[in-house]
């Protein structure tokens, strides 16, 4: 049987099925993504038509068609002369995905009351909190501890602690959410003066994450160990209305760190938008102990008197006050006034009958600012009173406020002192009631005696030298308390042998601003309203007074 040939060539046949190899080798995988299109060769610059119309030729058509149609991914890849860029990261996001990992931020797990330190380098510039965990890190390039928790850990959304932007890492665009508004006002909250001078016309309840009531410039003071020395003076201070106010509004970036955190301590004191009912003094203990070579440091337990004199001290020069001039920052201008000391040397000499003779000394006067008056209680009697009497002894203010009254003497080694106030006071008063005294056998003995006195009126003008240019005479000069803190001493040991050991325990009483005459008692955490009628049944140690305002019935509030 004769075959008939063929008509064309098997390998010019175009019908012809390929073989299975060559199938499966020109087969695309739909498991990998699409390959990315051509580069596009630029333009010639001669063809200044093709560029600017874009429609000449079919190629300038198809070149700029191709520029639209290509992923948004694609276009941020540009070609320049140095070459592509490859990993470039984003500046914004897609608008598809702009809130992005956004589900994943905790707000009970923040805490930006702690020093912005990184918690791997522990440097503090450019620090980054993580919005998921509540960690501190450094820096947000791709070395940073920052970028590496994040692909780490896989925690993706960081605040700057500084500029208050939000980014996502590994990223690395900014995140622009209203609903990030709340987490900026807890890091450094910014207040208008409206909303300050609202504070003490009304006090309106907020709530925490948690749902816990707390009234805004009424919350705890974390007690880190023994730090309840700085809680007491730092809640009396941010009740003091014009230092509350310039450390709420003014603009302090500038001013030295001191300064810087303790506004932003006020602040959160006074935030009504807080996470929590509490705060922690940590960022300002730890700048405070190193101005003042940890001899404040929350470790140790302080004289609340001692930090209050320091603290003023370095506020004052902070703010730009003068170490000689007096009344050159706000801080003299709220606490400091004038004062007049008297002394007179006493001598004695034997006369003829061999019996000592006093003779009067020259008395020399001299002026002097204060910031802190220092008032001296009666000694303690050694033996209990009889039953049915007082068990504890107390003493009226106004007495022990005769030591400024001019007459009333004391004497000092060979000196007799007499103290008298000079006009103008100060629109608020520090006072001291010095309760311990240095012991050969303690480190010191405390004075456990009451001071009686009423929070309203306290009249001052006995203790003001007259002055008609600058106060009628015999007008009142009324003050009224703001701040008590008050001592209380908590029996640890009562050994025969060692002898009594006793923890002390400090506390402040402040009062709501305005009219109001609701007063709140604070212990670090603890917080809690207390009648006004108790105060003076505390053992007090610094109290805050504040002038009324002179008007024509008398009365009035400084401001």
């Amino acid at each position: 049987m004769v075959k008939r040939p063929a008509e064309e060539a098997l390998e010019s046949s175009s019908k012809s099925p390929a073989s299975k190899k060559a199938r499966v080798q020109d087969a695309q995988d739909e498991d990998l993504p699409p390959p990315p299109p051509p580069s596009l060769p630029p333009p010639p610059a001669e063809d200044t038509e093709t560029r600017v119309n874009g429609h000449v030729n079919g190629a300038s058509r198809g070149t700029i068609s191709a520029r639209h149609d290509a992923p948004a991914e694609e276009v941020d890849l540009e070609d320049d002369e140095e070459g592509p860029v490859v990993g470039s990261r984003k500046a914004a996001p897609d608008e598809r995905y702009s809130d992005l990992y956004l589900d994943t931020i905790s707000r009970k797990n923040m805490d930006f009351d702690f020093e912005k330190l990184c918690s791997i380098t522990l440097s503090n510039i450019n620090v980054y909190a993580c919005l998921v965990c509540g960690k501190y890190f450094s820096g947000r390039g791709t070395k940073t501890p920052a970028y590496f928790h994040a692909l780490e850990v896989g925690h993706h959304v960081y605040i700057n602690m500084e500029t208050k932007k939000v980014y996502v890492l590994p990223e690395g665009y900014e995140v622009k959410s209203k609903s990030l508004d709340d987490i900026k006002v807890v890091v450094d909250p910014r207040f208008t003066p409206e909303e300050v001078k609202a504070f003490d016309r009304r006090r309106e309840p907020s709530w925490d994450l948690l749902s816990r009531r707390y009234i805004p410039g009424f919350v705890g003071l974390n007690n880190i160990k023994a730090n309840d020395y700085l809680n007491v003076v730092v809640q009396a201070l941010s009740h003091v209305p014009p230092l509350r106010n310039f450390f709420m509004l003014e603009d302090l970036s500038s001013r030295p760190q001191l300064v810087q955190r303790f506004s932003t301590l006020v602040r959160k004191i006074w935030n009504p938008r807080a996470f929590k009912n509490h705060v922690s003094p940590h960022e300002l203990l730890q700048e405070i102990g190193l101005r003042s070579s940890k001899k404040f440091f929350l470790t140790e337990q302080a004289d609340p008197v001692e930090f209050l004199s320091w603290f003023l001290n370095h506020l004052h020069l902070a703010l730009g006050g003068s170490k000689t001039k007096p009344r050159s920052s706000l801080v003299q201008q709220i606490f400091q006034g004038m004062l007049r000391i008297e002394s007179q040397g006493i001598t004695a000499r034997a006369n003829a009958g061999d019996r000592l003779r006093f003779e009067d000394a020259a008395i020399k006067s001299q002026t002097t600012p204060f910031t802190i008056l220092t008032l001296d209680l009666p000694p303690a009697p050694l033996f209990q009173d009889d039953p049915g009497k007082n068990i504890i002894p107390q003493v009226p203010l106004t007495t022990i406020l005769q030591k400024y009254n001019g007459v009333t003497g004391q004497e000092k080694l060979n000196t007799r002192m007499r103290y008298r106030l000079l006009h103008p006071l100060p629109p608020y008063l520090i006072m001291h009631i010095k309760r311990f005294q240095p012991n050969k056998f303690l480190q010191s003995q405390r004075n456990p005696t009451i001071v009686t006195f009423s929070p309203r009126a306290l009249d001052f003008s006995p203790y003001v030298e007259p002055n008609p240019q600058l106060h009628p005479t015999g007008e009142p000069i009324a003050y009224d308390l703001v701040a008590n803190v008050t001592y209380e001493g908590v029996k640890v040991r009562d050994d025969s042998v060692e002898g009594e050991a006793e923890r002390k325990v400090w506390k402040v009483h402040v009062r709501e601003g305005g009219d109001s005459q609701q007063w709140w008692e604070m212990q670090d955490l603890f917080v809690d309203k207390v009648n006004a009628d108790l105060l003076a049944t505390k053992e007090s140690y610094i109290m805050v007074w504040e002038r009324r305002k002179p008007s024509a019935k008398g009365k009035g509030r400084a401001g």
